[in-house]
């Protein structure tokens, strides 16, 4: 076979496994999203299901595929993409502006709080409005439509722990069908009424934009339910490559889609009574409950590539800093990208069960979905302006027309949703309100934590005549990890107060998460000498946000650049602090108490950072704040 053929195989190979994790959400939104547009308040006849399936087309034209497609997805980070990778990305270009940076990263942590609102909401939805199908097909059995929901989502979940990579490799047939099927059952009904392709002249849209003024307004927040999911073009571009998803979007997936929103529209225009359930009345009544089986599958699919998004999103933000460590299980031996985080995923379950039971229809969550999408959307632009002027350095004009084209467009859709707020809009609101100051009272604990690092800094050098020939040598290696990126971490000079004895070799270890999201092992570490006796070493460990850090394969590098010690007789010496805080803390008092829960409460750096738990010595330091 030759090398031009390999490549072929593997695009190919990329492709489909693009169409099976990518595009699931927003390949599962034709199952709810045009009956929503109608249920808004949209009367179904010919010109406002044209106007409506207009709205639709031209949404998917300018966000899905110009945003995101052509531009946003331009803005890589090493080839990784998501909120994080551009909030990084931003960061690079704004080093030398402290008010800048702090924008950056309050509108990236917005993005991502937002996006776990929407990851609650996006799983119940989706299976919801599949299983809903039961009310078309077999009506006696609607009240098991939300039993049913609830054991696939249950089963989802606790599955959650083998791993996404077994189940993915069902992922791509299964989506590769479904969407051959929303394409086959579009084309059934648009033959019927092929007026409706009328529909991509955006003449439509303004005129039932106009016709209808304010109550055009508030449906766009139902129009927006056909890009839920969009962010996950740029999300996973880490995991099949930036030519693999616009060939899967451009050759497939948007065709699949559109074919089947005309079709849903051309159904309407001959029979305004489907709107029950538009999708599910495309088929024949024969092929109603292999779609059923079919459509639940999908959505599970949708669900699964949002819940591997939460896990992924969380541990970028653990390892930059964002969020308090918490216990990471790694899946696959392979691939370092599959993990899962039991506290987030039994957090997410309870709260996807407790929506599903609250709002009890698809139609009833829709009220809740949109605003946390939009939100996301909204960041993300932002964000992408402020690399474009950086990184790219458009002139002027090009970034303040990109700037304005897509913010108008988000805010828009922000706003027609905030109309949805007292009828659920508020529950994304309030999860990413919690979580948003959980994380911004983490980052302002940490900082204060490193100035009281800095204020009690003792450098090497005045370290080393303060205890030269005044300490008992004990022989071997000590490593003491800190944060602390200077002088004497706060451990070593404990142990040195109360046990007034120094090993022979003390290594201070810390471990630096950058802004790439990986870093080759050939820059991973940076060793530098202290001491005429060389007896102390500081090691700087590197790595990217998307790693993980292994403290064990980091000291066999250690040892190739020269620094003699064997690992299996090393002391790990770490500080266990307890926090409290001063009457006149900067820190606010409402914030101080939740501080201390994260702290307390988040994973142990010996089973984070892979340290030997039998070489490990721990001693408590009270840190006042």
């Amino acid at each position: 076979m030759t090398v031009q053929n390999q490549s072929k195989e593997h695009l190919t190979g990329l492709i489909l496994g693009a169409i099976g994790v990518v595009f699931g959400d927003i390949g599962t939104s034709p199952l709810y999203a045009l009956k929503e547009v109608f249920l808004s308040g949209l009367a179904i006849d010919r010109p406002h299901v044209l106007g409506a399936l207009s709205l639709v087309f031209w949404t998917l034209t300018l966000v899905v595929t110009t945003k995101y497609a052509i531009f946003i997805m331009r803005a890589d980070n090493k080839g990784e993409g998501g909120i994080m990778a551009l909030m990084a990305l931003a960061l690079q270009g704004s080093k030398d502006n402290p008010k800048k940076i702090h924008f950056i990263i309050i509108i990236g942590l917005l993005g991502t709080v937002l996006f776990y609102g929407d990851s609650i909401i996006t799983p119940a939805i989706s299976v919801l409005s599949a299983v809903e199908g039961l009310q078309i097909i077999a009506p006696s059995l609607e009240e098991y439509v939300l039993p049913i929901t609830i054991a696939v989502l249950g089963g989802l979940f606790i599955l959650q722990v083998k791993g996404s990579g077994k189940m993915g490799k069902l992922f791509a047939p299964i989506m590769c069908i479904w969407f051959c099927s929303l394409a086959v059952l579009g084309i059934i009904n648009i033959i019927e009424e092929p007026s409706v392709l009328m529909a991509i002249n955006p003449y439509y849209a303004v005129h039932v934009l106009i016709e209808l003024g304010w109550h055009g307004f508030l449906i766009m927040g139902a129009v927006v339910l056909v890009i839920t999911g969009a962010e996950a073009l740029y999300a996973d571009m880490g995991h099949f490559g930036l030519k693999p998803i616009r060939y899967a979007w451009f050759g497939f997936v948007f065709p699949a889609l559109l074919l089947n929103y005309f079709g849903q529209g051309a159904l309407l225009i001959n029979h305004p009574e489907a709107i029950q359930n538009p999708f599910y009345l495309l088929a024949p009544t024969w092929a109603l409950y292999p779609l059923l089986i079919l459509s639940t599958m999908a959505t599970v699919i949708a669900s699964q590539a949002v819940i591997s998004g939460a896990f992924s999103m969380t541990k970028q933000a653990i390892h930059l800093g964002y969020c308090p460590r918490m216990n990471i299980l790694h899946t696959s031996g392979k691939e370092q990208g599959q993990v899962y985080i039991p506290a987030i995923n039994w957090l997410l379950m309870v709260s996807v069960f407790i929506l599903v039971l609250s709002f009890r229809s698809s139609t009833a969550l829709a009220s809740a979905y949109g605003l946390a999408v939009t939100g996301t959307m909204m960041a993300t632009t932002l964000l992408a302006f402020i690399i474009i002027q950086a990184l790219w350095q458009w002139s002027h004009f090009k970034s303040m027309v990109f700037l304005s084209v897509f913010l108008t467009i988000d805010i828009v859709f922000l706003s027609s949703n905030s109309v949805k707020i007292p009828t659920g809009g508020w529950l994304p609101l309030v999860v990413a309100t919690v979580l948003f100051l959980m994380l911004t009272t983490w980052i302002k604990g940490r900082e204060l934590l490193s100035a009281y690092m800095d204020e009690r800094r003792v450098l090497f050098e005045d370290f080393e005549e303060k205890v030269k020939d005044k300490l008992l040598r004990a022989p071997g290696t000590a490593i003491y990890l800190t944060r602390s990126l200077h002088g004497v971490p706060q451990v070593l000079l404990h142990n040195l107060a109360h046990n007034h004895v120094l090993h022979e070799q003390v290594i201070v270890l810390t471990i630096v998460t950058t802004n790439a999201p990986y870093v080759d092992e050939a820059h991973l570490v940076k060793i530098r000498t202290f001491g005429q006796d060389q007896i102390f070493y500081r090691v700087k460990l590197y790595y990217g946000f998307k790693q993980n850090a292994d403290v064990r394969r980091a000291l066999e590098l250690c040892a190739q650049q020269g620094l003699n010690f064997d690992p299996k007789e090393v002391s790990f010496f770490i500080g266990s602090e307890q926090i409290s805080f001063r009457n006149k803390s900067p820190m606010p008092k409402w914030r101080r108490a939740l501080f201390r829960f994260l702290y307390h409460n988040s994973s142990s750096a010996i089973d984070f950072f892979k340290i030997p738990v039998d070489q490990v010595v721990e001693l408590g330091i009270r840190i006042e704040l």
